[in-house]
């Protein structure tokens, strides 16, 4: 359904991380197919990332670089989450920090409609309302993740009221983690994740679909008083063509497997195993007896060989024509859309576990850390897959492994598993982008809002945050005079009289 108006144009901004870019980059297509302009705004080595991903051959979608300041420690192939070593984490997060001017300077020079902004970045928000710009928050997490943590903080003393949902014994940090950013923002701290929900202009949008996350939507928008809309899986579609030599020879060698007969194996871009977790996984992979095609990647600049870890198991020479170990990147989607993949042994991040529904895939679900345990617990409740639990000492045991990826995709007792994910992916596809068109419709009322409602936004917030009644009797009569700009930080006034 495209839209009638003239071309809105939207500035999209999502955290360097390819898990973000890329469903800013797919949700931007659709918008582009329903007259939106958009400008997509990353990095150098992000950008070059997703060329081939554009699929644009007019202006519809225009990418647009970020210059983050230039540090030591982080040259410019550092400049995203893809392969970072962890321990520089926290570098890239103070550069993308130090890049508020260089992201001023591009809001003044595209003169965007709305901008769209991730979970890491308010002062991206705040930019944009002083330049008079509506700003949108897109979540990429999962809305049942974002729930757990904004009850947190506004309901701390209260039961979370869904109990399928919960931490794990072994996951009490996670938990504690969770709590202390909740309480920390409540005493006047800062939240990122926290602060980017409440600064967006009425909506936010979340990544996902009512059928599997129906009630914590409708929670979601009660706990923060915004309208939650999702814009469902944002799964690309699998390249028909263009396939790089060594991924046809992934290719090639799953179409020698029986339908159904294999598991594929990644834990994503961002997350990398540690040893203990690599022989487990392994180990659990040759006592499976299983077909399987695992991805393992390691952090970029560090001398690790993928044949030194496995060899002293004598993994190559008990796994045979089984089994195919790849380094680095594979075609997540085009594996997954394989007919002969019955089962992702998966992390459980929010972009594997929609393309795993979306291709019909059931899950063995291992969750490392953040909002992956989360993840994990809803795959459970919704019947797409079954957890690998860990052991009291917080470690997986090679056997528990074997067993789930053994009950998911072979034995009758997982047969509950894979019909129910099949279902999953029918009503996926019977949806097509119906999520879209709400989400353009919603787009178009804030941006046909335009100055007023950036002001009425920033009035409200500032008089939530004093919550005096004469700084409300103030503020009321300004919300009316387009003319006056109303900016506020921690209580602060600016008035810019134009």
């Amino acid at each position: 359904m495209a839209s009638k108006q003239k071309n809105l144009s939207v500035l999209m901004f999502p955290w360097l991380g390819h898990g973000h870019i890329c469903p800013y980059l797919e949700l931007g297509k659709k918008l582009a197919q329903r007259n939106f302009t958009i400008y997509l705004c990353s990095t150098l080595v992000n950008l070059k990332s997703i060329e081939k991903m554009v699929g644009f051959d007019d202006s519809s979608i225009r990418l647009i670089e970020l210059k983050l300041p230039v540090l030591s420690k982080l040259p410019p192939h550092y400049h995203t989450t893809n392969g970072l070593p962890p321990h520089l984490m926290n570098t890239l997060k103070k550069a993308f920090d130090m890049s508020k001017h260089a992201f001023m300077d591009i809001l003044k020079k595209w003169k965007p409609d709305l901008l769209v902004y991730d979970f890491l970045q308010p002062w991206a928000p705040e930019a944009a309302f002083m330049h008079d710009i509506p700003a949108v928050q897109f979540i990429t997490s999962s809305t049942t993740m974002t729930t757990v943590l904004f009850h947190a903080y506004k309901r701390p003393d209260v039961e979370f009221p869904f109990p399928d949902i919960y931490f794990r014994e072994y996951e009490s940090t996670n938990e504690q983690d969770l709590r202390k950013s909740a309480e920390d923002h409540k005493k006047g701290g800062s939240s990122l994740v926290i602060s980017c929900i409440e600064k967006s202009s009425k909506v936010i949008l979340i990544k996902g679909f009512n059928e599997i996350e129906g009630k914590y939507i409708k929670y979601l928008s009660t706990l923060c008083g915004k309208k939650v809309v999702p814009v469902g899986p944002l799964v690309q579609e699998p390249a028909a063509d263009n396939i790089e030599n060594e991924s046809l020879e992934i290719i090639k060698w799953l179409d020698k497997k029986e339908k159904a007969s294999t598991v594929f194996v990644s834990f994503g871009t961002e997350y990398f195993l540690s040893d203990e977790d690599f022989e487990a996984i392994a180990q659990g992979l040759l006592q499976s007896e299983v077909n399987f095609i695992w991805s393992v990647r390691f952090p970029l600049g560090e001398n690790i060989s993928l044949v030194d870890k496995l060899q002293p198991l004598g993994f190559y020479e008990k796994v045979g024509d089984r089994g195919m170990v790849v380094e680095g990147w594979v075609p997540q989607a085009k594996i997954l859309g394989h007919s002969s993949i019955g089962g992702f042994v998966s992390h459980c991040g929010w972009n594997s576990v929609l393309e795993s529904m979306k291709f019909g895939v059931p899950i063995i679900a291992m969750p490392m850390h953040i909002d992956q345990p989360i993840n994990a617990r809803l795959v459970e409740e919704v019947g797409a897959g079954i957890e690998v639990l860990r052991s009291q000492d917080k470690k997986f045991q090679a056997g528990n492994v074997a067993s789930v990826i053994r009950r998911v995709v072979v034995t009758e007792c997982g047969k509950f598993v894979r019909t129910k994910v099949k279902e999953l992916s029918y009503k996926i596809a019977m949806k097509r982008d119906e999520e879209i068109d709400e989400v353009a419709k919603e787009l178009e009322k804030v941006c046909v809002k335009g100055k007023p409602a950036v002001m009425e936004e920033r009035c409200t917030d500032l008089v939530k945050f004093v919550g005096s009644g004469l700084l409300n009797l103030l503020v009321k009569p300004l919300k009316n005079l387009p003319q006056v700009g109303f900016i506020s930080n921690l209580g602060s006034i600016d008035l810019q009289i134009n």
